[in-house]
């Protein structure tokens, strides 16, 4: 499956009710496990980015619906990669 690395920012809105938080990143594992997919880690970070959040997901168009849907609460901005571990990358430079 998948995976992603999301760094996320809290918008005025998401800093404003920070201490809901807890109860929106549950809510974030539930909508990713609810679209086939699991949530690996989710930090709050210290520095550029507010947040990591690693999960995977069946495929790049499901991912996009989750993020559209994230980003639609107006809580945080986003900024998504396609991650691959070492066997995901070991497959891709096999083909070279």
């Amino acid at each position: 499956m998948p995976k992603y690395v999301t760094l996320f920012n809290f918008t005025a809105q998401g800093i404003t009710e920070v201490k809901t938080s807890p109860g929106r990143m549950e809510a974030a594992k539930a909508g990713i496990e609810a679209l086939g997919g699991t949530l690996t880690e989710f930090l709050v970070t210290m520095g550029r980015y507010d947040g990591v959040v690693t999960y995977e997901l069946p495929d790049d168009e499901t991912a996009a619906m989750f993020l559209l849907k994230t980003g639609a609460l107006g809580f945080v901005s986003t900024e998504t990669m396609r991650a691959f571990d070492v066997d995901g990358f070991s497959a891709i430079t096999d083909k070279l």
